[in-house]
Protein backbone atom coordinates (compact mmCIF):
# COMPACT_ATOMS: atom_id res chain seq x y z
CA UNK A 1 0.00 0.00 0.00
CA UNK A 2 1.55 3.27 -1.03
CA UNK A 3 1.74 6.43 1.62
CA UNK A 4 1.58 9.76 0.09
CA UNK A 5 2.77 12.27 2.28
CA UNK A 6 2.15 16.07 1.28
CA UNK A 7 3.19 19.20 2.96
CA UNK A 8 1.21 22.54 2.09
CA UNK A 9 0.54 25.99 3.53
CA UNK A 10 -2.96 27.68 4.34
CA UNK A 11 -2.55 31.01 5.72
CA UNK A 12 -1.43 30.20 9.30
CA UNK A 13 -2.04 26.05 8.86
CA UNK A 14 0.58 23.94 8.36
CA UNK A 15 -1.31 21.05 6.34
CA UNK A 16 0.00 17.63 5.77
CA UNK A 17 -2.19 15.26 3.76
CA UNK A 18 -1.83 11.46 3.37
CA UNK A 19 -3.13 9.56 0.53
CA UNK A 20 -3.42 6.13 2.47
CA UNK A 21 -4.89 3.39 -0.16
CA UNK A 22 -8.20 4.30 -1.19
CA UNK A 23 -8.93 6.79 1.94
CA UNK A 24 -7.19 10.63 2.22
CA UNK A 25 -6.42 11.51 6.03
CA UNK A 26 -5.51 14.99 6.84
CA UNK A 27 -3.64 16.51 9.75
CA UNK A 28 -3.80 20.29 10.92
CA UNK A 29 -1.18 21.31 13.00
CA UNK A 30 -0.08 24.63 14.11
CA UNK A 31 3.36 25.59 13.59
CA UNK A 32 4.92 22.41 14.20
CA UNK A 33 8.26 20.85 12.95
CA UNK A 34 7.97 18.54 10.64
CA UNK A 35 9.02 15.43 12.85
CA UNK A 36 6.15 16.08 15.11
CA UNK A 37 4.26 16.29 12.13
CA UNK A 38 5.71 12.84 10.81
CA UNK A 39 5.26 11.34 14.42
CA UNK A 40 1.65 12.38 14.38
CA UNK A 41 0.96 11.29 10.88
CA UNK A 42 2.51 7.46 11.89
CA UNK A 43 0.45 7.40 14.99
CA UNK A 44 -2.78 8.16 12.85
CA UNK A 45 -1.53 5.45 10.60
CA UNK A 46 -1.03 2.66 13.17
CA UNK A 47 -4.82 3.15 14.23
CA UNK A 48 -6.15 3.14 11.29
CA UNK A 49 -4.11 -0.12 10.64
CA UNK A 50 -5.72 -1.26 13.72
CA UNK A 51 -9.04 -0.20 12.93
CA UNK A 52 -8.90 -2.25 9.31
CA UNK A 53 -7.52 -5.41 11.16
CA UNK A 54 -10.68 -5.36 13.04
CA UNK A 55 -13.09 -4.94 10.37
CA UNK A 56 -11.21 -8.14 8.92
CA UNK A 57 -10.68 -10.03 12.19
CA UNK A 58 -14.81 -9.27 12.63
CA UNK A 59 -15.96 -10.66 9.28
CA UNK A 60 -13.94 -13.92 9.77
CA UNK A 61 -15.37 -14.14 13.32
CA UNK A 62 -19.15 -14.10 11.72
CA UNK A 63 -18.30 -16.33 8.62
CA UNK A 64 -16.66 -18.75 10.79
CA UNK A 65 -19.41 -19.03 13.03
CA UNK A 66 -17.63 -18.15 16.38
CA UNK A 67 -20.04 -16.10 16.76
CA UNK A 68 -23.79 -14.94 15.33
CA UNK A 69 -25.38 -12.26 14.43
CA UNK A 70 -23.89 -8.85 16.35
CA UNK A 71 -22.90 -10.91 19.22
CA UNK A 72 -19.20 -10.52 20.49
CA UNK A 73 -16.96 -7.84 20.32
CA UNK A 74 -13.30 -7.55 19.09
CA UNK A 75 -11.15 -4.77 20.55
CA UNK A 76 -7.11 -3.58 19.86
CA UNK A 77 -5.08 -1.39 22.20
CA UNK A 78 -2.74 1.33 21.45
CA UNK A 79 -0.40 1.73 24.55
CA UNK A 80 1.09 4.87 22.98
CA UNK A 81 -1.77 6.60 22.68
CA UNK A 82 -3.80 4.99 25.33
CA UNK A 83 -6.57 4.33 23.55
CA UNK A 84 -8.26 1.16 22.35
CA UNK A 85 -10.82 0.70 19.20
CA UNK A 86 -13.41 -1.35 19.55
CA UNK A 87 -16.56 -2.55 17.51
CA UNK A 88 -19.73 -0.91 17.78
CA UNK A 89 -23.11 -2.36 19.18
CA UNK A 90 -25.26 -4.01 17.31
CA UNK A 91 -23.78 -3.81 13.60
CA UNK A 92 -23.23 -6.64 12.04
CA UNK A 93 -19.71 -7.54 11.43
CA UNK A 94 -19.96 -7.44 7.56
CA UNK A 95 -21.83 -4.31 7.53
CA UNK A 96 -19.18 -2.04 9.81
CA UNK A 97 -17.70 1.00 8.18
CA UNK A 98 -13.99 1.83 9.41
CA UNK A 99 -16.19 5.28 11.08
CA UNK A 100 -18.25 3.25 13.43
CA UNK A 101 -15.21 1.55 15.15
CA UNK A 102 -14.89 3.31 18.41
CA UNK A 103 -11.83 5.12 19.75
CA UNK A 104 -11.73 4.72 23.52
CA UNK A 105 -9.52 6.35 26.18
CA UNK A 106 -8.55 3.32 28.53
CA UNK A 107 -7.26 5.73 31.30
CA UNK A 108 -10.67 7.38 31.92
CA UNK A 109 -13.22 5.59 29.63
CA UNK A 110 -14.46 8.59 27.30
CA UNK A 111 -15.36 8.13 23.90
CA UNK A 112 -12.80 9.87 21.38
CA UNK A 113 -14.08 8.79 18.52
CA UNK A 114 -16.74 7.04 16.26
CA UNK A 115 -19.93 7.27 14.35
CA UNK A 116 -21.55 4.97 16.66
CA UNK A 117 -22.69 3.08 19.71
CA UNK A 118 -20.21 1.97 21.77
CA UNK A 119 -19.86 -1.96 22.66
CA UNK A 120 -22.04 -2.80 25.66
CA UNK A 121 -18.70 -4.41 26.86
CA UNK A 122 -16.53 -1.39 26.53
CA UNK A 123 -15.44 -2.00 30.42
CA UNK A 124 -14.64 -5.47 29.96
CA UNK A 125 -11.82 -4.84 27.33
CA UNK A 126 -10.55 -1.83 29.16
CA UNK A 127 -10.11 -3.51 32.48
CA UNK A 128 -7.65 -5.58 30.98
CA UNK A 129 -5.79 -2.98 28.99
CA UNK A 130 -5.61 -0.97 31.82
CA UNK A 131 -4.25 -3.29 34.22
CA UNK A 132 -2.41 -6.18 31.80
CA UNK A 133 0.23 -5.10 29.87
CA UNK A 134 0.44 -8.91 28.12
CA UNK A 135 -2.61 -8.12 26.09
CA UNK A 136 -3.19 -5.99 23.23
CA UNK A 137 -6.00 -7.37 21.93
CA UNK A 138 -9.14 -9.19 22.60
CA UNK A 139 -11.94 -11.09 20.92
CA UNK A 140 -15.00 -12.17 22.74
CA UNK A 141 -17.00 -14.62 21.01
CA UNK A 142 -20.35 -16.66 21.44
CA UNK A 143 -19.12 -19.61 19.69
CA UNK A 144 -21.44 -22.65 20.35
CA UNK A 145 -19.42 -25.09 21.97
CA UNK A 146 -16.78 -22.15 24.11
CA UNK A 147 -20.57 -21.01 25.09
CA UNK A 148 -22.52 -24.59 25.94
CA UNK A 149 -19.60 -25.46 28.34
CA UNK A 150 -19.73 -22.13 30.35
CA UNK A 151 -23.34 -22.97 30.99
CA UNK A 152 -21.60 -25.72 33.25
CA UNK A 153 -19.84 -23.12 35.20
CA UNK A 154 -16.51 -24.92 35.21
CA UNK A 155 -13.35 -24.60 34.41
CA UNK A 156 -12.54 -26.37 31.28
CA UNK A 157 -9.93 -28.95 32.02
CA UNK A 158 -6.54 -29.50 29.52
CA UNK A 159 -8.37 -32.18 27.47
CA UNK A 160 -6.17 -31.66 24.38
CA UNK A 161 -2.54 -30.01 24.44
CA UNK A 162 -3.77 -26.94 22.34
CA UNK A 163 -5.10 -25.43 25.39
CA UNK A 164 -2.23 -24.88 26.36
CA UNK A 165 -2.31 -21.71 23.73
CA UNK A 166 -4.17 -19.98 26.90
CA UNK A 167 -2.55 -21.89 30.01
CA UNK A 168 -3.06 -24.84 31.38
CA UNK A 169 -6.43 -24.42 31.90
CA UNK A 170 -9.21 -22.05 31.34
CA UNK A 171 -11.07 -20.95 34.11
CA UNK A 172 -14.87 -19.90 34.04
CA UNK A 173 -15.83 -16.42 35.76
CA UNK A 174 -18.48 -16.10 37.69
CA UNK A 175 -21.99 -14.72 36.44
CA UNK A 176 -22.85 -11.36 36.20
CA UNK A 177 -24.93 -8.95 33.78
CA UNK A 178 -23.85 -8.54 30.08
CA UNK A 179 -22.25 -5.10 29.79
CA UNK A 180 -21.64 -4.15 33.92
CA UNK A 181 -18.11 -3.86 35.85
CA UNK A 182 -19.28 -6.50 37.70
CA UNK A 183 -18.44 -8.66 34.81
CA UNK A 184 -15.28 -7.28 33.98
CA UNK A 185 -14.00 -7.25 37.31
CA UNK A 186 -14.75 -11.13 37.63
CA UNK A 187 -13.55 -12.12 34.20
CA UNK A 188 -10.59 -10.21 34.69
CA UNK A 189 -9.81 -12.00 37.84
CA UNK A 190 -10.74 -15.46 36.42
CA UNK A 191 -8.48 -14.83 33.60
CA UNK A 192 -5.64 -13.87 35.59
CA UNK A 193 -2.32 -15.88 34.34
CA UNK A 194 -4.59 -16.87 31.02
CA UNK A 195 -5.19 -15.73 27.86
CA UNK A 196 -8.58 -16.52 27.45
CA UNK A 197 -11.59 -17.44 29.98
CA UNK A 198 -15.01 -18.72 30.14
CA UNK A 199 -17.67 -16.70 30.79
CA UNK A 200 -20.32 -18.34 32.80
CA UNK A 201 -23.93 -18.73 30.76
CA UNK A 202 -22.40 -16.37 28.80
CA UNK A 203 -19.52 -17.05 26.35
CA UNK A 204 -15.79 -16.78 25.56
CA UNK A 205 -13.06 -14.34 25.70
CA UNK A 206 -9.14 -14.49 24.20
CA UNK A 207 -6.44 -12.16 24.65
CA UNK A 208 -2.94 -11.94 22.81
CA UNK A 209 -0.22 -9.56 22.57
CA UNK A 210 -2.07 -8.73 19.00
CA UNK A 211 -5.20 -9.95 17.39
CA UNK A 212 -3.78 -12.99 15.22
CA UNK A 213 -2.93 -14.38 18.71
CA UNK A 214 -6.41 -13.58 20.35
CA UNK A 215 -8.55 -14.92 17.37
CA UNK A 216 -6.33 -17.94 16.88
CA UNK A 217 -6.73 -18.79 21.17
CA UNK A 218 -11.10 -18.29 20.51
CA UNK A 219 -10.32 -20.72 17.71
CA UNK A 220 -8.60 -22.94 19.46
CA UNK A 221 -10.68 -22.70 22.71
CA UNK A 222 -13.64 -23.16 20.92
CA UNK A 223 -12.06 -26.60 19.45
CA UNK A 224 -11.32 -28.05 22.78
CA UNK A 225 -14.77 -27.25 24.22
CA UNK A 226 -16.19 -29.30 21.53
CA UNK A 227 -13.46 -32.11 21.66
CA UNK A 228 -14.51 -32.33 25.71
CA UNK A 229 -18.15 -31.77 24.59
CA UNK A 230 -18.06 -34.87 21.83
CA UNK A 231 -15.84 -37.14 23.90
CA UNK A 232 -18.00 -36.81 27.26
CA UNK A 233 -20.94 -38.14 25.01
CA UNK A 234 -18.89 -41.67 24.34
CA UNK A 235 -17.27 -41.92 27.64
CA UNK A 236 -14.91 -39.95 29.94
CA UNK A 237 -11.76 -38.33 28.43
CA UNK A 238 -8.38 -38.56 29.98
CA UNK A 239 -6.96 -35.07 31.15
CA UNK A 240 -3.53 -34.48 30.68
CA UNK A 241 -1.66 -33.53 33.36
CA UNK A 242 -0.31 -30.69 35.22
CA UNK A 243 3.33 -31.36 34.32
CA UNK A 244 2.17 -32.04 30.98
CA UNK A 245 0.66 -28.81 30.31
CA UNK A 246 3.55 -26.79 31.91
CA UNK A 247 5.85 -28.57 29.45
CA UNK A 248 3.54 -27.89 26.01
CA UNK A 249 3.25 -24.47 27.50
CA UNK A 250 7.37 -23.70 27.67
CA UNK A 251 6.86 -25.21 24.06
CA UNK A 252 4.44 -23.50 22.68
CA UNK A 253 6.41 -19.79 23.51
CA UNK A 254 8.90 -21.00 20.58
CA UNK A 255 6.42 -22.12 18.44
CA UNK A 256 6.62 -20.68 14.71
CA UNK A 257 9.46 -18.50 16.02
Amino acid sequence: MELEIVFGRLGSWDIVILDYGSEILRLRSYSLSKSEKIKKINKKIKMKEKILQIIEYGKRMSASGLTAGTGGNISVFDNAQGLMAITPSGIAYPEIRPDQIILVDVDDGKIVSGKAKVSSEVELHRIFYKYRTDLKALVHTHSAYATAYSCLNKTLPPVHYLLAVAGVDVPCATYATYGTVELAQNVFAAMADRKACLMANHGLLAGGEDLAEAYNIAETIEFCCAVYCRATAMGEPRILSLEEMEKVVELFKGYGQ
